[in-house]
């Protein structure tokens, strides 16, 4: 039994590592607000991730291909909220991280919400986790099933704690430059995701 446990850690930690919209994120949030704020995105993103596994066990993979219009009303809300974050980040200057900067304004309902958008308006990220984690659970013996949904939603909030919490411990390693090179960083990767969904929804 402990077998499938483990297959659904691997297969979880396969499709949740690359780096995506929603990695960088929880990335930025653990350098740029740091501990215990970051917990947080770690939270949202790792329970986020876990209805999707859980939707993917109960077979809801094939109901999101179904519905008409969904898929191309996902993509285009994806790649305007992932562009009004990534030019949000770009526009990161030094003087916003030097210590006598006026702290940015944080709120508990911000980040969750940031965190939830990014993770659930990607339909390329849903259909992977709902699709090919779901398909791979009805392919369990019925005994193991529930092993590998758990194990599955380990490495979901295994990735997470260690992406978010791993970013926050070297933020003392930042210095403001570094955090606007950080910033410039993850704001090109996201207007770059946002881009490949604009044109995803152009082929439709």
């Amino acid at each position: 039994m402990v077998t499938h446990y483990l297959a659904g850690i691997v297969l979880g930690l396969g499709l949740i590592t690359p780096i995506g919209a929603q990695n960088v994120f929880v990335l930025g949030q653990g350098v740029s607000v740091g501990l215990p704020r970051a917990l947080w995105a770690v939270v949202a993103a790792a329970v986020c991730d876990t209805l999707l596994i859980l939707l993917g066990a109960a077979g809801v993979g094939g109901l999101l291909t179904a519905v008409p219009g969904l898929r191309a009303t996902m993509l285009g809300a994806g790649a305007l909220f992932l562009a009004f974050l990534g030019v949000r980040a770009l526009r990161s200057t030094v003087a916003d991280h030097e210590p006598d900067a006026a702290p940015a304004a944080f709120t508990v309902r911000g980040v969750l919400g940031r965190t939830v958008a990014v993770s659930l308006l990607n339909p390329h990220a849903i259909l992977d986790t709902v699709g090919v984690i779901g398909a791979a659970i009805v392919a369990q013996p019925a005994a193991g099933r529930t092993l590998f949904t758990a194990g599955a939603v380990t490495a979901s909030w295994l990735w997470f704690g260690v992406l978010g919490i791993g970013a926050a411990l070297a933020r003392r390693f930042f210095t403001p430059r570094r955090r606007v090179w950080f910033d410039q960083f993850s704001g090109t990767v996201l207007i770059v995701f946002a881009v490949l969904l604009v044109v995803e929804l152009v082929r439709g």
